[in-house]
């Protein structure tokens, strides 16, 4: 069963710009002596929802047309003091709680009544400071425990953020689904994100060469709490962008959730991305593209070797009213491709392509090709008005064929608070009827969402 794709491992910054990205955390300073500072962190994220059309993911049967509201709320504290001229130590604590209210959402992978507090990030870290000067200021950067953890633009790593509800439950009951699927809600909103046990070490800084090495550990049935180690080497140039090149390989999995899930060929697994992004050196242009091979194994049912690449271009026209922006992408997904733990990053479309197709309706970046025009607007240093476009070619049997557009804005309100309202209107080629995933017809669903972020 591979509906599990349909997921928005998202982190829930809505931004396309520096200021909406960093949004997404905030903190209060309770105690700083110059040396050693504590602080209060709070985010929280609220969203309500509404498709005119179900989908046939887990258990919804008729053609109904969900309303629902998702929330959490992120709260603890952080910590870093100075270990006089051997770096600095840091750290942080943090409890989350979510829930999900309504009809569930429209793929039916959560119910309405989904709520729950936990643990989200525990985890103690050391910086190097100016220890080591050739690897730069804080140029050696060890931590250990629960956290998030990110690969370049979420193509393949944007932490462990996929959040299933209650839908599975009824299935979990008859002996079909693993027990444990459901996160506490917020599906959409992704609420949690980190990586249940993690070793990561960080060598250099934002400029020149920079090394990730990382172990992995999910809790997530979902994910089929896959354990991975990987290296992430890129070459980082203010000018010109980035490049970069990351090996991942899967160590081990759950078994009954990845018999139930199709994800028996994690365990093992061996992933080789190549990427690039950035300028190169011309003011305006934006391009980024990415190469993924995939070795799943002969005894996949995908094939064994897979891959997916993408490549984008986007021009800003600085000098018209409200500085346009003109983005055109073609990515590419083969069968058995296996996207992991791909989330939203660099704003919508990245990598939730299609706030329908990408989260209930499919297809879910595999077997498929999907081409992506887009269109920001800035009329105002604190909005952002956008267009997207996606054409879907599913291609193994064509019957998660579609189209999607997507309008939305993004407003800074202030500097805690940032509303994002989106409309979408995804049309499928083919109804449940003919082998698709919509309830019903074929028609075209209309879909919005509101969605608010407070953080101090």
């Amino acid at each position: 069963m591979n509906t599990t794709n349909s997921r928005r491992a998202v982190a829930i910054a809505l931004a396309a710009t520096a200021a909406l990205a960093s949004s997404q955390a905030g903190a209060h300073t309770l105690y700083d002596n110059g040396d050693t500072v504590i602080d209060f962190d709070f985010e929280a994220a609220v969203g309500v929802f509404n498709s005119s059309k179900s989908y046939a993911q887990v258990l919804r049967t008729e053609d109904d047309s969900p309303t629902w509201q998702e929330g959490y709320a992120k709260y603890g504290l952080s910590a870093a003091t100075g270990l006089d001229g051997a770096g600095s130590v840091y750290g942080a604590f943090n409890l989350l709680s979510s829930a999900t209210r309504g009809d569930g959402d429209a793929g039916g992978f959560s119910t309405g009544k989904e709520e729950d507090t936990q643990v989200e990030d525990a985890y103690i870290g050391w910086v190097s400071g100016d220890l080591v000067p050739w690897l730069g200021e804080d140029g050696i950067d060890l931590s250990f425990g629960r956290q998030s953890f990110t690969i370049g633009d979420g193509f393949l790593i944007n932490g462990d953020s996929l959040n299933f509800g209650e839908g599975f439950q009824p299935l979990a009951d008859a002996g079909i689904a693993p027990n444990g699927l459901s996160r506490g809600g917020a599906y959409w909103l992704a609420a949690r994100k980190a990586f249940d046990k993690t070793a990561i070490l960080r060598l250099g800084g934002d400029s020149g060469f920079h090394l990730d090495g990382f172990w992995l550990h999910s809790d997530n049935k979902a994910q089929a709490e896959m354990e991975l180690a990987g290296a992430n080497l890129e070459y980082r140039d203010a000018t010109y962008g980035t490049v970069g090149v990351t090996y991942l390989k899967g160590l081990d999995v759950d078994e009954e959730s990845a018999e139930f899930l199709g994800y028996q060929h994690r365990d093992g697994q061996k992933t080789l991305a190549f990427r690039a992004n950035g300028s190169l050196g011309v003011e305006n242009l934006f391009v980024s593209t990415e190469y993924v091979d995939q070795d799943n194994g002969d005894d996949y049912a995908g094939g064994g070797d897979d891959h997916a690449w993408y490549g984008e271009a986007g021009w800003t026209f600085a000098d018209m009213p409200w500085s346009p922006k003109l983005t055109y992408r073609f990515s590419s997904f083969s069968g058995g491709f296996d996207p992991l733990f791909f989330g939203f990053n660099r704003g919508y479309g990245t990598w939730f392509q299609g706030e329908v197709a990408a989260n209930y309706a499919g297809p879910f970046n595999s077997d498929t090709d999907v081409h992506h025009v887009g269109l920001a607007l800035a009329p105002s240093e604190t909005v952002e008005l956008g267009a997207l476009f996606f054409q879907f070619d599913n291609a193994g049997d064509g019957f998660l064929d579609g189209n999607e557009v997507d309008l939305y804005a993004q407003w800074i309100v202030n500097e805690h608070l940032v509303i994002s309202p989106l409309v979408g209107f995804y049309t499928p080629d083919n109804s449940a009827a003919e082998g698709g995933t919509q309830i019903g017809d074929d028609d075209t669903n209309v879909y919005s969402q509101v969605i608010a972020i407070v953080n101090f």
